[in-house]
């Protein structure tokens, strides 16, 4: 086994990947000896959303890697220098041909190592070590010595180093990592079990898969910001949380909101303990909306009792209500039917992780070229930067969560769901674009339904603001909007099948569907959230995979699109549908576009189809 040459690598690249990382002179050395000097690959601030953007290092590039296929390598002191035999590109998996590894069989766990130099100027405050995400137990060590531990493989994580690099000009960070997508205790997602990719299970993801980056901060500063919309009082709720030292007394919070610079709205509020909130009115109010996604900026300093900044973070909020309404769901009290896309978040060359920030964007602008006006984020969640796209350009987007994999009915496997999703709820509550929460996808819930129904309760008590959906398709405990999965692929019967609903008697309406269960009540909301997946693909070999037998021509195709779509979107008492899926994975053909973003047939057709003006209109009067 060997390293991929970066010339092989870029030869192997799809669009816009052609970048790669310049973070330090051992990578510069590396990609110039090949003739190459490409740009910064994925240079951006990670969390816009809380961003520092003066005194952070961000820390992708070329890392010492290896393979600890015996999980020994703590016992042998790896953590303590003993030398790592590969190289791998941050922060892409080992699974991936972005790495330079492209590793693709069970990896059990695995080794990191980098030197990095610390600037002086950051050892008068506190040092924060980020991880984006990295699947799925981890471990860090600076020198040698173990700072903490992670559990979980799809949030966020820091830890202070600052006692283990002061006095030093440069230190060592190794990070150890385990991840047994076969342990029934921790979420896996789509990632498959068994050694190839199969069905609507893909190649598995190890270790680091977001960025990774050093912050610079004062011994007290901001950790959190909690920023709750209320468009009907013209402002929003500001709660901020810190860390670090204790502030001294007469220290403050001082909140600004502005638009294009222009100060709307500030508040100077006392900190107490640890924590400072407020009601903050702004001056102009403007509703973030699909099709005017507008957005505040904030800014958040803390000030000592003399009145200096401390600590600045700056932020962005958007104004929205989301509300149920009868059968629909309402943005800003005008109902809005949710043309969504299951869109899983793969990429064929980086796997969980996009080649840039371009690309995740791009993701976005592909389905709402194909009138989509959203997406449920499928059995992962998406980086922070994905989500500040969405609040940008007016996509809805469910909050979701990997749940496969997890036996519940174990305590490891719900503590292993309980504690990432809890995770999930802080870093994303903020994100206008998030208009719903459904932490389960597809899940048995008879064996523990007071699992499901603790954790919907659990939810809505963190946050009151939006929708939640216990668990999407098939089974129901708790739950605000009945959630169906139906892959019927006869445009006819799938319309029969919901017809009943629409009648007034809508109390007798039992689903038909499969696997369907979990008692329907009157009057609440219907959403589709997987329908269609129709198998196109006519150029593909090996196992491809979709749902039902594929149409015979692309006018075949179309016609069972339409039909199926618009018993949907016609629909009086649907409140929402979500189409399998934006593009293919791997194996699975059931695509709007080609695995590598290429169109199979043209945007304006499922445009057309989507977003008909009889279906707006009808939107307009529906209750």
């Amino acid at each position: 086994m060997s390293n991929l040459r970066i010339d092989e690598l870029l030869a192997t690249l799809t669009y816009d990947a052609r970048q790669l990382f310049e973070q330090d002179e051992r990578l510069m050395a590396f990609v110039e000896k090949m003739g190459r000097k490409p740009d910064v690959l994925r240079p951006e601030y990670p969390r816009p959303q809380f961003a520092r953007l003066d005194n952070w290092l961000n820390l992708n590039g070329l890392w010492e890697f290896d393979f600890d296929f015996g999980k020994s390598g703590r016992e042998r002191g790896v953590q303590k220098g003993l030398g790592l035999g590969f190289q791998i590109l941050v922060p892409y998996a080992p699974e991936s041909k972005l790495s330079g590894i492209g590793h693709t069989d069970f990896i059990p766990a695995v080794w990191y190592r980098r030197k990095v130099t610390i600037p002086q100027s950051w050892l008068t405050g506190r040092v924060l070590l980020h991880i984006g995400a990295c699947d799925f137990h981890c471990w860090i060590y600076v020198d040698g010595e173990e700072v903490g531990s992670h559990v979980g493989g799809y949030t966020p994580f820091a830890f202070d180093i600052t006692g283990y690099v002061s006095g030093k000009s440069s230190v060592d960070i190794t990070i150890y990592v385990e991840d047994d997508v076969r342990s029934r205790a921790q979420a896996t997602g789509k990632q498959a079990d068994a050694y190839f990719s199969n069905g609507c299970d893909y190649t598995r993801t190890t270790g680091l898969w977001q960025t990774v980056w050093l912050e610079a901060v004062p011994t007290t500063y901001l950790d959190n910001v909690r920023i709750t919309p209320e468009l009907a009082a013209g402002g929003a709720l500001v709660e901020v949380r810190l860390a670090g030292d204790h502030a001294l007394p007469g220290s403050n919070i001082r909140i600004i909101a502005s638009i294009d610079g222009k100060e709307v709205g500030q508040k100077l509020v006392p900190i107490s303990g640890r924590q400072a909130g407020t009601f903050l009115n702004v001056t102009e109010v403007h509703a973030w909306s699909p099709e005017h996604p507008f957005l505040y900026d904030l800014s958040l300093e803390v000030l000592n009792p003399r009145g200096e900044v401390i600590d600045t973070v700056i932020s962005y909020f958007g104004l929205r209500s989301v509300a149920i309404n009868g059968y629909a769901v309402e943005i800003n009290g005008k109902v809005v039917f949710q043309r969504l896309v299951l869109d899983q978040g793969f990429y064929p060359d980086g796997i969980y992780t996009a080649s840039s920030d371009k690309a995740l964007k791009h993701d976005i602008e592909l389905s709402q070229e194909a009138g989509f006006n959203g997406a449920r984020l499928h059995q992962k969640v998406f980086e922070p930067r994905f989500l500040y796209w969405a609040d940008k350009m007016g996509y809805l987007v469910w909050g979701e969560t990997p749940d496969w994999g997890l036996d519940l009915t174990k305590a490891a496997g719900f503590a292993a769901f309980l504690l990432s999703w809890v995770e999930e709820l802080e870093r994303d509550f903020n994100h206008p674009a998030i208009i719903g929460w459904c932490p389960f996808n597809e899940h048995d819930s008879s064996a523990n339904p007071e699992a499901f129904r603790s954790i919907y309760k659990l939810t809505k008590s963190y946050d009151a603001t939006r929708p939640v959906i216990d668990t999407s398709g098939w089974v129901h405990v708790e739950t605000e909007i009945y959630d169906n999965h139906d892959y019927n692929q006869d445009p006819e019967v799938f319309a029969a099948l919901f017809a009943p609903l629409a009648s007034d008697t809508p109390e007798a309406f039992e689903s038909k569907t499969p696997h369907a269960s979990g008692k329907y009540i009157a009057g609440q909301p219907y959403f589709i959230s997987e329908y269609g997946g129709i198998k196109w693909n006519p150029g593909a070999v090996g196992d491809a995979w979709g749902y039902g037998e594929a149409p015979k021509t692309e006018e075949e195709f179309k016609a069972r699109y339409t039909g199926l779509t618009e018993t949907l979107l016609f629909h009086p008492r649907i409140m929402g549908f979500c189409y399998t899926q934006l593009t293919d994975v791997e194996q699975e053909v059931n695509g709007v576009y080609y695995y590598d973003r290429t169109s199979k047939f043209e945007a304006s057709f499922f445009k057309s189809v989507n977003s008909q003006e009889a279906a707006i209109e009808r939107d307009a009067k529906k209750k």
